[in-house]
């Protein structure tokens, strides 16, 4: 049984009553490698969960308890992403918005609100749509579409981890800890970083 975070609080089951809404979250967006990932998630309206909340505040053994559940029981979802060489030619605000519309694309029902996490976001079709800072601590679905880009992305980056064991992704997942920018300092960057980030301390010189 999982144990609510100690400052959880109850989110709330939608935005517009009535509506077939589905919450949008990203994960991976201030890493150094790897793909930028986003989840949407359309939930029943009576959907309820006293674990689920902003993934940020779950250990992974909660998020990764949860993913299943919200798979099982969201009216529908999906995850879409975005690569690292995209991120370089787009930028990350742009490659951010890219997934969560790919992973619109490949809901197999069509919602007709949505809400996303943060406070930037382009248009998808003719679909109204309503931005929310903090919206993953708000709202179970853009909570649960936060966990489901988590795991997915955490796994991805555990795979490609076993390709480039020196710069521990099983560990850091790709963001920007000291072991991974000391691995970059002493074995330059792989295929799987981006070049358009700042990959070193910026009081380090290093020539890739």
């Amino acid at each position: 049984m999982m144990r609510p975070h100690k400052e959880h609080k109850m989110l709330l089951p939608y935005m517009t009553e009535g509506a077939v809404e589905a919450g949008c979250d990203e994960a991976g967006r201030g890493c150094l490698a790897g793909p930028v990932y986003a989840a949407a998630v359309i939930l029943p309206p009576d959907f309820h969960s006293a674990e689920l909340n902003d993934s940020k505040q779950l250990t992974a053994r909660q998020r990764y308890l949860l993913r299943p559940i919200i798979e099982q029981e969201a009216v529908a979802w999906a995850v879409g992403v975005v690569t690292a060489q995209e991120i370089d030619k787009i930028n990350i605000l742009n490659a951010s918005i890219l997934a969560m519309h790919r992973a619109l694309d490949q809901l197999t029902t069509r919602p007709d609100h949505l809400i996303i996490d943060g406070n930037r976001f382009k248009p998808y079709g003719k679909i109204p749509y309503q931005c929310v800072v903090k919206g993953d601590g708000t709202y179970l679905s853009i909570a649960a579409a936060s966990v489901l880009a988590k795991t997915y992305r955490d796994d991805y980056m555990c795979q490609i981890g076993e390709e480039y064991p020196a710069y521990n992704w099983k560990k850091n997942k790709g963001y920007p800890t000291r072991d991974h920018r000391a691995a970059i300092e002493q074995l330059g960057p792989c295929p799987y970083h981006r070049m358009t980030f700042t990959l070193l301390d910026p009081q380090l010189k290093f020539n890739f």
